[in-house]
Protein backbone atom coordinates (compact mmCIF):
# COMPACT_ATOMS: atom_id res chain seq x y z
CA UNK A 1 0.00 0.00 0.00
CA UNK A 2 1.28 3.36 -0.93
CA UNK A 3 0.34 6.39 0.12
CA UNK A 4 0.64 10.13 -1.17
CA UNK A 5 -0.79 13.23 -0.67
CA UNK A 6 -1.94 14.66 -4.66
CA UNK A 7 -3.09 13.10 -7.99
CA UNK A 8 0.39 12.80 -9.98
CA UNK A 9 2.95 12.11 -6.48
CA UNK A 10 2.28 8.49 -7.23
CA UNK A 11 3.91 9.28 -10.30
CA UNK A 12 7.13 10.95 -9.18
CA UNK A 13 7.77 8.74 -5.61
CA UNK A 14 8.01 5.22 -6.13
CA UNK A 15 6.39 4.47 -9.89
CA UNK A 16 8.82 1.71 -10.67
CA UNK A 17 8.77 0.14 -7.22
CA UNK A 18 5.26 -0.47 -7.22
CA UNK A 19 5.11 -1.22 -11.48
CA UNK A 20 8.05 -3.83 -10.07
CA UNK A 21 5.89 -6.18 -7.49
CA UNK A 22 2.79 -5.43 -9.04
CA UNK A 23 4.49 -7.35 -12.06
CA UNK A 24 6.25 -10.21 -9.74
CA UNK A 25 2.12 -10.88 -8.71
CA UNK A 26 2.16 -8.40 -5.57
CA UNK A 27 -1.55 -6.97 -4.86
CA UNK A 28 -0.80 -2.76 -5.22
CA UNK A 29 -2.67 -0.60 -3.74
CA UNK A 30 -2.83 3.31 -3.90
CA UNK A 31 -4.03 5.66 -1.30
CA UNK A 32 -4.63 8.93 -2.27
CA UNK A 33 -5.58 11.84 0.22
CA UNK A 34 -6.63 14.58 -1.64
CA UNK A 35 -7.87 15.31 -4.91
CA UNK A 36 -5.19 18.12 -5.90
CA UNK A 37 -7.70 20.49 -6.07
CA UNK A 38 -5.19 22.94 -5.64
CA UNK A 39 -2.96 22.39 -8.56
CA UNK A 40 -2.07 24.88 -11.29
CA UNK A 41 -1.73 23.98 -14.97
CA UNK A 42 1.60 23.51 -15.82
CA UNK A 43 1.72 22.25 -19.16
CA UNK A 44 1.60 25.90 -21.03
CA UNK A 45 1.26 23.66 -24.48
CA UNK A 46 -2.63 22.93 -23.49
CA UNK A 47 -3.15 26.93 -23.44
CA UNK A 48 -2.42 27.22 -27.25
CA UNK A 49 -4.87 27.45 -29.89
CA UNK A 50 -7.29 24.17 -29.95
CA UNK A 51 -6.22 23.02 -27.00
CA UNK A 52 -8.47 22.45 -23.87
CA UNK A 53 -7.31 25.41 -21.82
CA UNK A 54 -7.35 27.88 -24.41
CA UNK A 55 -8.45 31.75 -23.56
CA UNK A 56 -9.72 30.29 -20.30
CA UNK A 57 -9.45 32.17 -17.19
CA UNK A 58 -7.46 31.26 -13.96
CA UNK A 59 -11.17 30.64 -12.77
CA UNK A 60 -12.33 28.17 -15.54
CA UNK A 61 -8.64 26.51 -15.45
CA UNK A 62 -9.25 25.46 -12.15
CA UNK A 63 -13.07 24.43 -12.59
CA UNK A 64 -11.57 22.25 -15.61
CA UNK A 65 -8.77 20.69 -13.97
CA UNK A 66 -11.13 19.51 -11.16
CA UNK A 67 -12.63 17.74 -14.12
CA UNK A 68 -9.78 15.90 -15.63
CA UNK A 69 -7.33 15.54 -12.87
CA UNK A 70 -9.75 12.09 -11.56
CA UNK A 71 -8.92 10.44 -15.51
CA UNK A 72 -5.81 11.85 -15.44
CA UNK A 73 -4.84 9.93 -12.01
CA UNK A 74 -7.05 6.52 -13.52
CA UNK A 75 -4.88 6.69 -16.22
CA UNK A 76 -1.59 6.98 -14.23
CA UNK A 77 -3.03 4.26 -11.73
CA UNK A 78 -3.15 1.73 -15.01
CA UNK A 79 0.32 3.02 -16.28
CA UNK A 80 1.67 1.80 -13.26
CA UNK A 81 -0.16 -1.32 -12.34
CA UNK A 82 -2.09 -0.53 -9.32
CA UNK A 83 -4.29 -3.46 -8.51
CA UNK A 84 -7.29 -0.74 -6.15
CA UNK A 85 -6.97 3.01 -5.71
CA UNK A 86 -8.66 4.38 -2.91
CA UNK A 87 -9.29 8.35 -2.28
CA UNK A 88 -9.30 9.23 1.44
CA UNK A 89 -11.61 12.28 0.61
CA UNK A 90 -9.57 15.71 1.91
CA UNK A 91 -9.09 18.42 0.09
CA UNK A 92 -5.71 19.96 -1.20
CA UNK A 93 -4.45 22.01 1.05
CA UNK A 94 -2.27 24.29 -1.71
CA UNK A 95 1.13 25.33 -0.61
CA UNK A 96 2.21 26.57 2.88
CA UNK A 97 0.99 29.79 3.72
CA UNK A 98 -1.33 30.08 0.70
CA UNK A 99 -5.00 30.83 1.67
CA UNK A 100 -6.32 27.81 1.01
CA UNK A 101 -4.46 26.14 4.06
CA UNK A 102 -7.28 27.26 6.21
CA UNK A 103 -10.37 25.65 4.18
CA UNK A 104 -11.78 23.24 7.02
CA UNK A 105 -12.22 20.60 4.12
CA UNK A 106 -8.51 20.15 3.56
CA UNK A 107 -6.29 17.40 4.26
CA UNK A 108 -3.70 20.00 6.74
CA UNK A 109 -7.03 21.02 8.95
CA UNK A 110 -8.10 17.46 9.62
CA UNK A 111 -8.34 16.06 12.44
CA UNK A 112 -4.96 13.83 12.72
CA UNK A 113 -6.91 10.74 14.54
CA UNK A 114 -9.71 10.79 12.51
CA UNK A 115 -7.20 10.88 9.16
CA UNK A 116 -5.62 8.06 10.47
CA UNK A 117 -8.51 6.77 11.14
CA UNK A 118 -9.13 6.52 7.62
CA UNK A 119 -6.30 4.82 6.82
CA UNK A 120 -6.56 2.43 9.11
CA UNK A 121 -9.82 1.50 7.71
CA UNK A 122 -8.15 0.84 4.50
CA UNK A 123 -5.73 -1.14 5.80
CA UNK A 124 -7.79 -3.50 7.63
CA UNK A 125 -9.81 -4.06 4.52
CA UNK A 126 -6.57 -4.58 1.97
CA UNK A 127 -4.56 -6.00 4.51
CA UNK A 128 -1.12 -4.97 2.91
CA UNK A 129 2.15 -6.46 4.81
CA UNK A 130 4.15 -3.14 3.27
CA UNK A 131 3.17 0.26 3.51
CA UNK A 132 5.15 3.07 1.41
CA UNK A 133 4.97 6.66 2.98
CA UNK A 134 6.74 10.02 3.07
CA UNK A 135 9.67 10.63 5.17
CA UNK A 136 10.02 12.11 8.65
CA UNK A 137 12.37 14.83 7.24
CA UNK A 138 10.65 16.90 4.50
CA UNK A 139 12.64 19.99 4.82
CA UNK A 140 13.33 20.60 1.40
CA UNK A 141 9.54 20.61 0.41
CA UNK A 142 7.27 21.09 3.57
CA UNK A 143 4.18 20.86 1.50
CA UNK A 144 1.53 20.86 4.50
CA UNK A 145 0.20 18.08 3.22
CA UNK A 146 2.92 15.77 2.28
CA UNK A 147 3.79 16.74 5.98
CA UNK A 148 0.16 15.51 6.81
CA UNK A 149 0.65 12.42 5.12
CA UNK A 150 3.77 10.94 7.16
CA UNK A 151 1.59 11.92 10.28
CA UNK A 152 -1.25 10.01 9.72
CA UNK A 153 0.95 7.27 8.17
CA UNK A 154 2.78 6.77 11.13
CA UNK A 155 -0.30 6.68 13.42
CA UNK A 156 -2.27 4.20 11.08
CA UNK A 157 0.53 2.14 11.07
CA UNK A 158 1.07 2.09 15.04
CA UNK A 159 -2.92 1.54 15.32
CA UNK A 160 -4.02 -0.67 12.18
CA UNK A 161 -3.21 -3.85 14.25
CA UNK A 162 -4.50 -2.72 17.81
CA UNK A 163 -8.22 -3.59 18.55
CA UNK A 164 -8.42 -1.21 20.77
CA UNK A 165 -8.09 1.46 18.30
CA UNK A 166 -11.16 2.18 16.18
CA UNK A 167 -13.01 -1.11 16.31
CA UNK A 168 -15.45 -0.16 13.89
CA UNK A 169 -13.13 0.02 11.17
CA UNK A 170 -12.83 -3.80 10.79
CA UNK A 171 -10.41 -6.60 12.14
CA UNK A 172 -7.21 -5.75 13.07
CA UNK A 173 -4.10 -5.99 10.83
CA UNK A 174 -0.77 -5.33 11.49
CA UNK A 175 1.59 -4.45 8.05
CA UNK A 176 5.12 -6.00 9.00
CA UNK A 177 6.82 -2.99 7.26
CA UNK A 178 6.76 0.42 6.94
CA UNK A 179 9.12 2.60 4.16
CA UNK A 180 9.99 6.04 3.57
CA UNK A 181 10.29 7.90 0.27
CA UNK A 182 13.73 9.18 -0.77
CA UNK A 183 15.21 10.98 -3.59
CA UNK A 184 19.06 10.44 -2.49
CA UNK A 185 21.50 12.40 -3.12
CA UNK A 186 23.83 10.29 -5.35
CA UNK A 187 20.53 9.73 -7.31
CA UNK A 188 20.29 13.68 -8.19
CA UNK A 189 23.79 14.08 -8.28
CA UNK A 190 24.40 11.31 -11.00
CA UNK A 191 20.99 12.74 -12.64
CA UNK A 192 22.41 15.99 -12.94
CA UNK A 193 25.64 15.03 -14.56
CA UNK A 194 24.25 12.76 -17.28
CA UNK A 195 21.99 15.82 -18.20
CA UNK A 196 24.99 18.64 -18.19
CA UNK A 197 27.23 15.64 -20.66
CA UNK A 198 23.77 15.51 -22.81
CA UNK A 199 22.53 19.34 -23.05
CA UNK A 200 25.37 21.58 -21.14
CA UNK A 201 23.20 22.00 -19.03
CA UNK A 202 20.84 20.91 -16.17
CA UNK A 203 17.91 21.84 -14.20
CA UNK A 204 19.14 20.80 -11.25
CA UNK A 205 20.70 24.01 -10.02
CA UNK A 206 22.58 24.53 -6.85
CA UNK A 207 19.72 24.29 -4.28
CA UNK A 208 18.88 20.96 -5.60
CA UNK A 209 22.74 19.87 -5.61
CA UNK A 210 23.46 21.73 -2.03
CA UNK A 211 20.60 20.08 -0.18
CA UNK A 212 21.72 17.88 2.44
CA UNK A 213 21.90 14.36 1.55
CA UNK A 214 19.78 11.53 3.58
CA UNK A 215 21.56 8.88 1.65
CA UNK A 216 23.10 7.54 5.41
CA UNK A 217 19.39 6.34 5.88
CA UNK A 218 19.73 4.70 3.15
CA UNK A 219 18.06 0.75 3.84
CA UNK A 220 16.56 -0.44 0.73
CA UNK A 221 17.79 -0.43 -2.58
CA UNK A 222 15.42 -1.86 -5.51
CA UNK A 223 16.98 -2.38 -8.95
CA UNK A 224 14.26 -1.07 -11.26
CA UNK A 225 15.88 -0.05 -14.35
CA UNK A 226 13.70 -2.57 -16.19
CA UNK A 227 10.32 -0.90 -15.01
CA UNK A 228 11.29 3.06 -15.29
CA UNK A 229 8.48 3.02 -18.00
CA UNK A 230 6.03 3.48 -15.10
CA UNK A 231 7.11 6.50 -13.67
CA UNK A 232 7.47 8.30 -17.65
CA UNK A 233 4.33 6.34 -18.42
CA UNK A 234 2.70 7.52 -15.45
CA UNK A 235 4.06 11.29 -15.40
CA UNK A 236 2.86 12.04 -18.75
CA UNK A 237 -0.59 10.33 -17.81
CA UNK A 238 -1.11 13.63 -15.69
CA UNK A 239 -0.75 16.04 -18.55
CA UNK A 240 -1.98 18.96 -17.14
CA UNK A 241 1.01 18.87 -14.06
CA UNK A 242 3.77 17.99 -16.36
CA UNK A 243 5.30 19.73 -18.63
CA UNK A 244 6.33 17.01 -21.58
CA UNK A 245 8.85 19.35 -22.28
CA UNK A 246 10.39 19.64 -18.63
CA UNK A 247 14.42 18.37 -18.67
CA UNK A 248 13.85 17.56 -14.93
CA UNK A 249 11.31 14.90 -15.99
CA UNK A 250 12.13 13.55 -19.42
CA UNK A 251 15.65 15.06 -20.31
CA UNK A 252 16.87 11.63 -19.92
CA UNK A 253 15.08 8.50 -22.28
CA UNK A 254 14.45 5.39 -19.72
CA UNK A 255 17.45 3.61 -21.21
CA UNK A 256 19.37 6.55 -20.11
CA UNK A 257 18.55 6.74 -16.84
CA UNK A 258 18.70 2.90 -16.47
CA UNK A 259 22.40 3.39 -17.22
CA UNK A 260 22.87 6.47 -14.87
CA UNK A 261 21.02 5.34 -11.99
CA UNK A 262 18.58 2.04 -11.98
CA UNK A 263 17.24 2.03 -8.51
CA UNK A 264 15.20 3.56 -6.03
CA UNK A 265 16.12 4.37 -2.74
CA UNK A 266 14.07 3.54 0.29
CA UNK A 267 14.23 4.23 4.34
CA UNK A 268 12.73 0.87 6.49
CA UNK A 269 11.12 3.30 9.17
CA UNK A 270 9.33 -0.24 11.20
CA UNK A 271 9.78 -3.09 11.13
CA UNK A 272 7.59 -5.84 12.72
CA UNK A 273 9.68 -8.35 10.54
CA UNK A 274 13.34 -9.95 10.56
CA UNK A 275 15.84 -7.46 9.15
CA UNK A 276 19.11 -8.28 7.02
CA UNK A 277 21.86 -8.18 8.77
CA UNK A 278 22.98 -4.55 10.26
CA UNK A 279 25.55 -3.15 7.55
CA UNK A 280 23.43 -4.91 4.25
CA UNK A 281 21.20 -2.74 1.97
CA UNK A 282 18.28 -4.30 1.51
CA UNK A 283 17.09 -5.11 -2.45
CA UNK A 284 13.78 -6.91 -1.57
CA UNK A 285 11.06 -4.95 0.50
CA UNK A 286 9.65 -8.80 0.52
CA UNK A 287 12.52 -10.82 2.50
CA UNK A 288 10.94 -13.71 4.52
CA UNK A 289 7.77 -12.45 4.02
CA UNK A 290 6.64 -13.76 0.75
Amino acid sequence: MTIHAHPDDEASKGAPTVAKYYSEGVRTVLVCCTGGEEGDLQNPALREPGQPFHNMTPEQERAHLAIVRPEELRKSVEAIGFSALHMLGYRDSGMAGSESNNNPDCFHMADLDEAAGRLVRLIRLERPHVILTYNDDQASYPHPDHLRVHDASVLAFDRAGDPAWYPEAGEPWQPQKMYYTLWAKERILAVHEALVLKYGESPFDENWRNRPSQDHRVTTRLHIGEYLYARTQSLRAHATQVDPAAKFWFGLTDEELADVYPWEDWILAQSHHREVPEGMMETDMFVGIR
